[in-house]
């Protein structure tokens, strides 16, 4: 597959991805290479990278604990000490192997550590692989707030091998199909008609999926680096959908949902917004919302739990002034930006999910 130019770094895909990466090493010539992974992906995917790795420097591996609810500056501080106790310099190289968590906060570790060390990006989930991969966006949760701490900050390269993807569950592989559904959705009428009938197929059926979706974004991201404009349709799904992601991690009593799951949702919810106040075809709302629960459990939202998911909204990074700001669409590829909605709509929004 052809290497996708983002920002001054490639995508670069399958066996040809490790070629580059042995080349960049071999010519940065690192002090050290620290590898950042969870307990999954050292067990699962770091003898597959350190099989391809063709390199005589010193290797260290950091681990972290996975899940959302580690994606904060206290594992930060655990990564930046075990850098700072490993001899790390200015020199060193910092490969992060794993999910969007892993990705986020090592992409951030690194450009924030003796301000700035150099970094390669290897995604080993779907959401990762088509999300996480390009846009230069690193961060951690300042406790349930999604992304609140972070910067932009472009790896060196980024490598793509769908091999990872036997490592993980179905469950997460469908929690990555909630960011191809909304490049569907917002950006390509005919990726979405190709889900519409979509099942989770092998992983090989799904490079050409993984292609079409890296290329969407980078599109997106290379035209609006710093989400001035159109970037701003990735977040479509995402206001309701981090609302209420957070709020089921904050709930005692509720399962955690994947961030797949929980945009789902949002997509639901914000599509239906976007048929009340701009006239999103009602007949396509029909279809998106039987293709996400085709593809995804009910979660149950009870009337209780309104409030809450709602208070949730105002710490949503696109907010101006205190105003809570929605991307709608009126009609499949035909999005407005920065929309207001009230408070009702919210409201008919979640019972629409739930009837």
């Amino acid at each position: 597959m052809t290497p996708i130019l983002s920002n001054n770094y490639y995508v670069n895909f399958q066996e040809d991805a490790y070629t580059k990466l042995n080349h960049f090493i071999l010519e940065y010539k690192p002090s050290t290479i620290f590898i950042l992974v969870d307990e999954n992906t050292n067990e699962n995917c770091l003898p597959i990278l350190l099989q391809e790795l063709e390199t005589s420097q010193s290797i260290e591996i950091i681990e972290i604990e996975s899940g959302e609810e580690n994606k904060n500056l206290d594992t930060c501080s655990g990564v930046w000490n075990a850098l700072t106790e490993l001899g790390a310099d200015r020199k060193s190289l910092l490969l992060n192997l794993g999910g969007g968590v892993i990705t986020d906060l090592g992409g951030f570790v690194a450009s924030t550590f003796k301000r700035g060390i150099a970094f390669v990006n290897i995604p080993t989930t779907l959401l990762s692989m088509v999300d996480a991969s390009v846009g230069g966006k690193t961060g951690v949760d300042l406790g349930v707030l999604k992304n609140q701490i972070g910067l932009f900050s472009n790896p060196e390269m980024v490598l793509i091998d769908t091999r990872y993807l036997e490592t993980v569950t179905e469950r997460e592989l469908r929690s990555g199909l909630a960011e191809i559904i909304k490049y569907g959705i917002t950006y390509d009428a005919k990726l979405w008609n190709e889900l519409i009938d979509f099942k989770l197929l092998n992983i090989s059926d799904l490079k050409n999926i993984i292609y079409r979706s890296i290329e969407i974004k980078n599109e997106v991201v290379t035209e609006d680096p710093k989400e001035a404009g159109i970037r701003k349709i990735l977040n479509f799904g995402h206001t309701l959908g981090h609302a209420i992601e957070s709020y089921f991690l904050l709930s005692e009593d509720k399962e955690n949902l994947t961030h797949g799951e929980a945009i789902a949702i949002g997509m639901i919810t914000e599509t239906y917004i976007s048929e009340a106040l701009l006239n999103f075809p009602t007949e396509g709302l029909k279809n998106i919302k039987k293709v996400i629960l085709n593809n995804y459990d009910k979660v149950p939202i009870e009337k209780s739990d309104y409030k809450a998911i709602l208070e949730l909204l105002v710490h949503d990074k696109k907010n101006v002034a205190g105003q809570v700001n929605f991307v709608l669409l009126s009609d499949f590829e035909k999005y407005k930006l920065d929309c207001k909605v009230e408070e009702s709509l919210l409201i008919k929004a979640l019972d629409y999910y739930n009837s």
